[in-house]
């Protein structure tokens, strides 16, 4: 079963006094939609994220209780948006913009259809540049910092909830430590191109957690440190990313990001994640909130991501040897 990292707004209507909706949602599978009629689902379809049946629109059918058919085309508006537009006996009942019949944005159907693979998409986009490639995340030499990553998020988790968010905060402090001082040792690369930003942040995390020491102040201490590090990373953009842009820079799949842009794109979505963490912190219990924290926003920074590459890549001016 794939999991559901998007959910689109759900587009509703009527017909001779019936409501119906479509609900769409895009899983690690691909695009999916389903339309119900007095909120029993009547029909769904689905979309691959790849190859020749990527970008067709989905066709959705019901029936009035007079036999008569509800037929609704639904798909792309632009790449953030999708809409519909419903028929009966042929004739347009219903369109969620105005004018605008869906289909799957043009400027990328070619990475879409010719294509089986995420990877692949990528070759073809690195294709269209004419600059390498960096690895990504999955590259051989980034594969072992990112899984240091994801143990040590998940290390902060199990002891937050076997003990309290102090404990947690500290141990992840010595953990970072640690993994700083064996790199040193052993020269094996287990924290990254951010190891020091990764360990001042850590450190100003603990010292907040210790200094307010309460559950509720610590945790808003995420959106405190959040501000912190947007701060830097704005301030790292505006000198053009020499350090934390061009570290970060590395995990992603292409080498022609500005990292400039790309540090202020990231320090502005940071100051998005810092109000986000705000507003969980104050609504959540303290379980719910550490899950949030854990899990969820990552996938909300995952989405947030796509939009500062795209900005980080729309202007990238050559480099000169002074």
């Amino acid at each position: 079963m794939s999991f559901t990292w998007w959910r689109y707004p759900t587009r509703r209507f009527r017909v001779d006094g019936i409501d119906f909706s479509v609900a769409s949602r895009a899983k690690g599978d691909g695009l999916h939609s389903s339309l119900s009629m007095l909120g029993v689902e009547q029909a769904s379809d689905r979309t691959p994220v790849f190859g020749p049946d990527a970008v067709r629109n989905h066709f959705l059918k019901a029936s009035l209780p007079d036999g008569r058919s509800v037929e609704v085309e639904f798909g792309y508006i632009g790449i953030w948006t999708t809409g519909i537009v419903a028929r009966m006996d042929g004739q347009i009942i219903y369109e969620s913009h105005k004018g605008q019949t869906p289909a799957y944005p043009e400027k990328y159907r070619d990475a879409a259809t010719e294509n089986n693979s995420l990877s692949a998409s990528l070759k073809m986009a690195q294709g269209t540049t004419g600059a390498p490639m960096n690895g990504g995340v999955f590259a051989k030499e980034n594969r072992l910092p990112f899984a240091v990553d994801v143990a040590t998020g998940l290390l902060f988790y199990v002891i937050a909830k076997l003990t309290d968010l102090q404990t947690a905060a500290m141990v992840g402090v010595v953990v970072g430590i640690g993994l700083v001082l064996f790199q040193r040792i052993t020269k094996i690369d287990v924290t990254g191109g951010l190891a020091l930003f990764g360990i001042a942040m850590l450190c100003i995390s603990a010292g907040l957690a210790l200094w307010l020491n309460d559950d509720e102040w610590i945790k808003l201490r995420g959106t405190i440190t959040g501000l912190i590090a947007a701060g830097i990373f704005l301030i790292d953009g505006l000198r053009g990313g020499p350090y934390i842009g061009k570290g970060l820079a590395r995990y992603m799949p292409y080498s022609d990001l500005n990292p400039g842009r790309f540090a202020i794109a990231m320090g502005s979505i940071g100051i998005i994640m810092a109000a986000l963490n705000y507003v969980a912190a104050k609504l959540l219990t303290t379980d719910s909130w550490l899950f949030y924290t854990t899990f969820v926003d990552t996938f909300v920074v995952i989405g947030l991501v796509f939009f500062a590459l795209r900005f980080a890549r729309g202007q990238n001016p050559r480099s000169a040897d002074i």
